[in-house]
């Protein structure tokens, strides 16, 4: 096995560590981390108590993991940060454990967390998502697969970022995005169905095609929420998709945001 640490550089005895590590200058890992193999821990970077790293992931310079949650209910207890695989975490990005005993700040696979990103206690985040600098997600946030949030967002407290969609930049989100679609603004509404991000994923034609006709139904019809939802189920087939699209939307506690 072959660890390599730098001289300066700090490693509790009781922090676990995979094969083919690498920390860099100045780090800092604290008892009670497990870090898998081949992952790379840059320069300056901090990994607090509890906190868990998968597998190939690449830790970016001044990045803090693990640190207290910003939350004034917050009284010491034991809680989580558990990172998947082969995720990018770049410069200064901030990863907050979970608030509550025993809670967990939840990161998955595949994902791409850009310079000074901030994930809140307590978030969610699956697999294959981007965020774009300075994104913030505040406590409880739940973001699905493969969704594309750009700089300067901000997102409020216990929303949720539905599957393939994207979010424009310096956008305000405080309402659940629903799954597949666009949105933008200060605060944010719905701009149209992610089609780009729809094709590049590789959804079928078909599957865009009554994606295209749930949206129309959901926004454009002048219909209210539980109206459209059950037209698009007499309606329309009930693929996957579509069934994910209109059980987010029926476990809604914030509301979506509309057109």
């Amino acid at each position: 096995m072959s660890i390599l640490i730098h001289p300066t550089a700090i490693v509790d005895p009781e922090a676990e560590l995979g094969e083919d590590v690498e920390v860099e200058p100045y780090s800092i890992i604290e008892k009670n981390v497990k870090i898998g193999k081949g992952t790379k821990i840059g320069p300056q970077v901090l990994l607090k108590e509890w906190t868990t790293i998968g597998k190939d992931c690449t830790i970016g310079k001044g990045v803090i993991i693990g640190a207290f949650p910003q939350d004034v209910r917050f009284n010491g207890e034991r809680s989580f940060v558990r990172i998947g695989d082969r995720n990018l975490i770049r410069e200064y990005v901030t990863i907050h454990r979970g608030t509550k005993e025993e809670s967990t700040t939840q990161i998955g696979n595949d994902n791409f967390l850009m310079a000074y990103a901030h994930i809140a206690h307590n978030c969610k985040i699956e697999d294959g998502v981007v965020i774009a600098n300075a994104g913030s997600l505040a406590g409880y946030v739940t973001v699905e697969k493969k969704v594309m949030i750009s700089g300067l967002v901000g997102i409020h407290q216990y929303v949720r970022i539905g599957a393939y969609s994207i979010i424009g930049g310096c956008s305000k989100v405080t309402k659940d995005v629903p799954p597949y679609v666009r949105v933008d603004g200060h605060p944010s509404t719905v701009q149209g169905l992610n089609s780009v991000g729809l094709c590049r994923a590789h959804f079928s034609l078909k599957t865009r095609s009554i994606l295209k006709k749930a949206y129309k139904i959901l926004f454009k019809s002048g219909l209210n929420t539980t109206q459209a939802l059950k037209r698009i189920d007499e309606e329309l087939e009930l693929i996957p998709e579509i069934k994910h699209l209109c059980e987010f939307i029926k476990n809604s506690q914030r509301g979506i945001c509309k057109t």
